[in-house]
C-alpha cells in the first residue's frame, strides 16, 4: 500500500507488497525490493538499490548526497541488501568518486535510532549499530560486529568480524576480528567470547582466539612477532584475524 500523500518519482521502481507511509518521498533512480516497509516521513534518494524485506522508520534519510566537501554532484550510489531494520532518524549517504562511488549495507543488520553511515562505508551482514553510532567516510565494518551506543569511528578505519565496542568508544585505528574494545580512544580489553559462543564457535576455537589475543596484546611482542607465532599454530579460526592484522592500513588498536 502506498499512502496518497507519499511522493514517488516516476523513475522509481517499487517491488511487490511494498508499503510506503504518509509524506514519504521516493526520489529518482530508487529501486525498492519486494516486501519492504517504508514508514512515514522517510526520504529515499537515488541512485539507491534496496533488496527485499527492509524496514525503514520515520524521519530516516537514505541515499542523500554526502557531506564530503570534495563531492561535486557526481553520480554515486547506495546499495542495501535484504531484511535490514533502519530505525528513526538514521542517515545513510551515497559514495564518492574518490573511492568506489559506492556506499554499501549488507543484509540482516539493525541500525538503531540516529545512526549515521557516511559516504563510501562498507557495512557487512548481521551487524548491530546501536543508537547514535557514527561511521565517518570510508569505514568498513565486518560481519556480526556490534558497535555500542555513541561509538564514533574515524574515517578509513576497519572493524573486523565479531568485534564489539562499548558505549561511547572512540575508534581511531582498526579493531581486529573478535576483539572487545572500549575507551576514548578505544583500546583492546578482551575477546568477544560470549558473542562467539552464541554464533556457534566451539570452546576450543574460543580458547585459541583468546590465546591469540594474549599473544598479540599481552606478551610484549611486536605485531610481526605475534603474527609469526600465531601462524605457527596453523589454526583455521585465526586466518581472518591474522590477515586483518597483517593488512591494516591505519594500524590496529593497541
Amino acid at each position: 500500500m502506498i499512502h496518497p500523500t507519499a511522493i514517488i518519482d516516476k523513475t522509481a521502481v517499487i517491488g511487490k507488497n511494498v508499503e510506503i507511509g504518509p509524506y514519504s518521498i521516493i526520489g529518482a533512480d530508487v529501486v525498492i525490493g519486494d516486501d519492504c516497509w517504508i514508514g512515514p516521513h522517510v526520504v529515499l534518494k537515488g541512485p539507491t538499490v534496496m533488496g527485499k524485506g527492509n524496514k525503514i522508520f520515520q524521519f530516516a534519510s537514505v541515499g542523500e548526497d554526502c557531506q564530503d566537501k570534495k563531492y561535486n554532484g557526481e553520480p554515486t550510489r547506495l546499495e542495501i541488501g535484504d531484511n535490514n531494520v533502519i530505525r528513526e532518524s538514521v542517515t545513510i549517504h551515497r559514495g564518492t568518486v574518490q573511492d568506489q562511488s559506492l556506499t554499501k549495507i549488507g543484509s540482516n543488520n539493525l541500525l538503531m535510532a540516529y545512526v549515521h553511515v557516511a559516504h563510501d562505508c562498507m557495512v557487512g551482514d548481521n551487524i548491530i549499530l546501536a543508537n547514535n553510532t557514527t561511521l565517518a567516510g570510508h569505514v568498513h565494518v565486518g560481519d556480526w560486529a556490534i558497535l555500542g551506543g555513541f561509538t564514533g569511528v574515524h574515517q578509513f578505519c576497519h572493524i573486523g568480524e565479531h568485534a564489539f565496542t562499548a558505549v561511547s568508544s572512540v575508534v581511531v585505528q582498526d579493531i581486529p576480528p573478535f576483539i572487545m574494545a572500549q575507551g576514548h580512544n578505544a583500546v583492546p580489553r578482551t575477546i568477544n567470547g560470549e558473542g562467539l559462543k552464541r554464533r556457534g564457535f566451539s570452546q576450543d576455537q574460543v580458547m585459541t582466539i583468546k590465546r591469540a589475543f594474549k599473544t598479540l596484546y599481552r606478551k610484549g611482542l611486536t605485531v610481526d612477532q605475534a603474527v609469526q607465532e600465531m601462524q605457527s599454530w596453523q589454526a583455521s579460526e585465526l586466518e581472518s584475524f591474522i590477515h586483518f592484522v597483517q593488512h591494516s592500513s591505519r594500524g590496529i588498536i593497541r
